[in-house]
């Protein structure tokens, strides 16, 4: 027997969600709020928003699939399937959190206050679910393949993301390694970090960089299997250079870094709490991940 289609959504908890776990009343919350200038009524608002989307989503689930739900922070511990469509409601940052948690799913994303969110990757408003949920379960789901990073210790520990991984001090002071680009080049720097980005993360933390420098660097297109990395703040000195500060990588290519701090960490799309730790002598291989997210057009 044939199990019926799952459908996963995820989503996070709201802004009020989170503030009344904190103050513990409505009123207690809404002069905290007053005390700062804001209102608890534009909390509510964007409560209602999402809640609404999230049960307007469920709805259109054929009642004879079956369904998951998991919140943000739950999704370390969450099993996809292989088969599992994945809808995400939520903004465009939560897609990016779903992504290095699955695998050749199709995920789709689902936008709860169109016109709020950039909808990069949320492209789709709650009342076209069951259109996309008809297209992503049919034979031959038209998706956007986009590129992901990868790095991949030297003790076999592996983290992947969709925007970028950042490598540097956990409190983002100076970080002292050894950088070989492609080709075998190589140069000791004292930075403030390294990030290395997908064509995703091109519009964020990378674009930051490369228009801080005037970089002439090419950035990647998201579904372009390419990535570009740049070096905060390298620091000159006699033991440390500024020559290699910037580059791309294409498939196949890996950038090394071997740790000459006491533990320097890597993490994915801003997610600090899912670290993996580099140690003194230690060395990450970052290269673009054979892994890509598909997300439903």
């Amino acid at each position: 027997m044939t199990l019926a289609l799952r459908v996963v959504l995820v989503h996070r908890r709201t802004e009020l969600t989170e503030l009344l776990e904190r103050h513990g009343t409505r009123g207690q919350a809404d002069f905290f709020l007053r005390t700062r200038g804001r209102r608890i009524g534009d909390l509510e608002d964007r409560h209602e928003a999402a809640t609404s989307a999230l049960t307007a989503v469920a709805a259109a689930i054929p009642p004879d699939w079956r369904r998951g739900l998991v919140e943000r922070a739950d999704l370390p511990q969450f099993l996809f399937a292989p088969d599992d469509l994945v809808v995400v409601v939520g903004q465009d940052g939560l897609v990016a959190n779903v992504a290095k948690y699955v695998a050749d799913q199709v995920v789709i994303g689902i936008d709860p206050e169109p016109g709020r969110n950039p909808g990069v990757l949320v492209p789709h408003q709650p009342k076209a679910t069951a259109g996309l949920l008809a297209a992503a379960g049919g034979a031959a789901p038209q998706v956007c393949e986009l590129s992901m990073v990868s790095a991949v210790t030297d003790d076999g520990q592996e983290l992947t993301a969709l925007n970028e991984i950042y490598l540097g001090q956990p409190t983002h002071q100076t970080a002292r390694y050894t950088l070989r680009v492609p080709g075998g080049e190589a140069e000791a720097q004292a930075s403030s970090g390294l990030i290395v980005a997908t064509g995703t993360g091109g519009t964020g933390w990378c674009r930051s960089a490369w228009l801080e420098r005037h970089s002439s660097l090419t950035l990647p297109a998201p579904t372009e299997a390419r990535l570009a990395w740049f070096v905060r703040e390298a620091w000159p000195s006699p033991a440390t250079g500024t020559a290699l500060t910037e580059g791309s990588l294409a498939d196949g290519e890996v950038l090394e870094v071997t740790a000459e701090s006491d533990q320097l960490v890597l993490f994915g799309d801003g997610v600090e709490s899912d670290t993996v730790p580099l140690t003194w002598g230690q060395t990450a291989r970052l290269r673009v991940s054979p892994r890509s997210l598909r997300l439903l057009r």
